[in-house]
């Protein structure tokens, strides 16, 4: 089961990073027709510069995983963005979900990966 898991950490560091990058240098075309609701959203997140933000923790905790160092805080710190991405594409684009689910659940997969780290935390 341990091959397993570093396999699937490994391949989520490397589906991190490839979202993160996409952030700064938009390789992955953007959907053509979005509604009004995402198009505000999308603005307000670009203008005030979280999105490039949100890159960045994906970048550095992608890398992280990839290289299994401080996984178990990268783990913590993205499950707000992999909460964040559900949400989103739950209330303005349910259409698209699929691989925010992903996210999510790889994200919780690292959770479960990294369980002892946390016995610490939650004594």
């Amino acid at each position: 089961m341990s091959k397993v898991l570093t396999i699937v950490r490994i391949i989520f560091g490397i589906l991190l990073v490839i979202f993160g990058a996409n952030k700064f240098l938009n390789f992955m075309p953007a959907p053509e027709e979005m509604p009004e609701a995402v198009m505000n959203y999308m603005t307000a997140l670009m203008s005030t510069k979280t999105l490039q933000l949100v890159g960045v923790v994906e970048i550095v905790a992608g890398l992280s995983f990839i290289f299994n160092k401080y996984g178990a805080l990268m783990a913590i710190i993205l499950m707000s963005v992999s909460i964040n991405a559900v949400l989103f594409h739950l209330f303005l684009g349910p259409a698209d979900i699929a691989g925010a689910l992903i996210l999510l659940i790889l994200n919780i997969v690292m959770l479960y990966y990294y369980r002892d780290k946390y016995k610490d935390l939650l004594a």
